[in-house]
């Protein structure tokens, strides 16, 4: 009776753990310049650049810099600045880093770099991608979706390249290692991607990509394995890319190999996209 008690409140508690985490999930995805809020992406070349309805010009400037002039009037504000540009300032962004963010009026550009190229990217909080959002659709709680696995690092990290869901990008992230586990019964192996801060990012398809999730994939980040290589994979909290909400996303596809044969009926599955309605 006290182990039935025990395994109850145990699960009562980590759906409360769960239901607050979703929560959180959509809270950031909702934010005013949040994904949901993008409404264009414009490669730059080497001439001037600009969007209609976007004051100042944008363009490249160098192997590692954008140029941006706009007048006071124009209300461009750089990062980490108060005051309206007035001239022409240059912005280095990185290269698979959030680019740099500057304010117009109540949007926000972004500047960024991938590989070689340039690209800006409108965020505005009137984007139909936000004011239409109601909610991730996602499979309920389940715990026997919180499997063991055992990670394997590779004697160093190393770089790998991967296809972009835009033709002709390609993204080089990190590849740390190797996660064992079983699902549907069947032992499975998954690339490690090194996480932005700590732990590990596993970015794979499975047997529901394209049909109940969306086609690019989805990916779950996992907290630091233990020094014996053990960690625990949460799969309610895979979650959709980007790019599965907007079509102004540059998001990395899943590493060669990293795909399960199995479906995976746990986490986000596809959301609704007012924006194509």
């Amino acid at each position: 009776m006290t182990s039935t008690w025990t395994s109850a409140t145990t699960e009562s508690t980590e759906r409360a753990t769960h239901d607050t985490w979703r929560a959180d999930r959509e809270r950031i995805l909702a934010e005013p310049h949040g994904w949901l809020s993008l409404t264009a992406l414009h490669w730059l070349d080497d001439g001037e650049g600009g969007l209609p309805g976007l004051p100042g010009t944008w363009r490249v400037a160098g192997p590692d810099a954008v140029a941006v002039t706009a007048e006071a009037a124009d209300g461009v504000v750089l990062p980490g600045t108060d005051a309206p540009l007035d001239g022409t300032a240059h912005l280095h962004p990185v290269d698979g880093a959030p680019g740099a963010m500057v304010t117009v009026g109540e949007r926000v550009v972004e500047i960024a770099r991938r590989t070689d190229s340039y690209a800006l990217r409108v965020r505005d909080p009137r984007a139909v991608t936000r004011t239409a959002f109601t909610g991730v659709p996602a499979w309920g709680y389940d715990p026997a979706a919180v499997v063991d696995a055992v990670f394997t690092p590779y004697d160093a990290p190393r770089t790998v390249a991967v296809d972009a869901v835009v033709a002709g990008l390609q993204h080089f992230p990190t590849a740390v290692g190797e996660v064992a586990f079983t699902w549907a019964g069947r032992p499975q192996r998954l690339v490690a991607l090194a996480g932005k801060d700590v732990g590990l990012s596993l970015h794979f398809r499975d047997a529901t990509s394209g049909d109940t999730t969306y086609g690019g994939g989805r990916i779950l980040r996992t907290d630091d394995p233990a020094p014996d290589g053990t960690l625990r994979l949460d799969l309610n909290r895979v979650v959709n890319l980007p790019c599965a909400f907007t079509a102004y996303a540059t998001c990395p596809l899943p590493p060669a190999g990293n795909t399960l044969d199995v479906p995976v009926e746990a986490g986000e599955r596809t959301p609704s996209r007012p924006d194509q309605v």
